[in-house]
């Protein structure tokens, strides 16, 4: 262990606190996967490995640590350091606008802008949520917007769909936590592949989209994720070709596709001149979450201008 002593002299949280902090600062580890500083993430890590909520920081701040506690902390500071493993798979939680979810070096830690948009229930493009009869998340990862589309649309059924079977397992862990197993349900499926004879009101997908200069720079911690959920062709674009490609022959009549795409706006407005996407407002702007009816999927449907083969 990097801290032997360190664990025998530091005694309460407010010590442990204020020593993973300075660790953190001095260690040039990446913030972005629930955090972007380092004292949220040691808030986070410390409170969180103790089994306290962290909203009480200020009633714990001066509590005695045990023995026992003192070396698991000084472990988990290791591993965040030396490996740069994400504090959400040293801990296995995540959080998204207030849910938490369970999440392992299985599947990618959550985080989305689409997860902010279903707080308000994708308003004022749905009028009335209780409407929503089924919805479906292409790329589910840990099924975590499938959780927030079951939570935003109470009347829905949900399928929540990854190529990776222990993605669908994740996914299962966090349906069963919340208690949705008899909403949602987890299709291992290549995108649309083994979604015959399905039709859905709504289809959202955060899918990969970093594009290959960006996959060959990418921070450590991103690397201890699984690349498959990352990583989608040299534009980035890959998996949303087939989405804008197949999308509509899933939706019902006026049914809505939301799907994210990062920082690749511009690149899909290049291969997609004719299309009429609308952008979606979030907090950091509106560049990065698209929608489309399917009357336009199927009005201004076309390859793209430059296509890229699928990954």
């Amino acid at each position: 262990m990097m801290y032997p002593r360190i664990a025998e002299e530091l005694l309460t949280i407010r010590d442990w606190l204020r020593f993973t902090v300075s660790r953190f600062e001095d260690s040039g580890i990446f913030f972005g996967h629930g955090t972007d500083n380092a004292y949220d993430e040691a808030v986070w890590l410390v409170m969180s490995a103790l089994h306290l909520p962290l909203d009480t920081l200020d009633n714990f701040i001066d509590a005695r640590i045990t023995e026992p506690e003192r070396k698991h902390l000084a472990h988990l500071v290791e591993r965040r350091i030396t490996e740069h493993t994400p504090t959400a798979y040293l801990l296995r939680e995540a959080w998204l606008r207030g849910f938490k979810f369970y999440v392992d070096e299985r599947v990618i830690v959550p985080r989305s802008f689409i997860a902010e948009l279903l707080e308000n229930g994708l308003a004022p493009w749905v009028d009335y949520p209780e409407m929503i009869e089924s919805a479906a998340d292409i790329c589910t990862g840990s099924g975590c917007l499938g959780v927030l589309l079951a939570h935003a649309f109470p009347n829905a059924r949900v399928d929540v769909i990854d190529i990776s079977p222990d993605a669908i397992a994740v996914a299962n862990i966090n349906i069963a936590n919340y208690a949705l197993g008899d909403r949602v349900t987890a299709i291992r499926s290549d995108m649309f592949s083994a979604l015959a004879g399905r039709r859905y009101d709504l289809i959202i997908s955060n899918p990969p989209y970093v594009d290959a200069p960006s996959m060959a720079q990418l921070p450590r911690e991103y690397r201890n994720e699984p690349q498959i959920a990352l990583g989608s062709g040299d534009a980035g674009l890959d998996h949303t070709h087939v989405i804008l490609r197949e999308a509509a022959n899933y939706l019902n009549d006026d049914g809505l596709l939301v799907v994210e795409i990062g920082h690749n706006r511009d690149a899909l407005l290049d291969a997609y001149p004719q299309m009429p996407f609308t952008w979606l407002e979030v907090e950091s702007g509106d560049e990065f979450v698209f929608l489309l009816t399917k009357e336009q999927l199927e009005k201004f449907s076309q390859p793209p201008v430059q296509a890229s083969g699928r990954g």
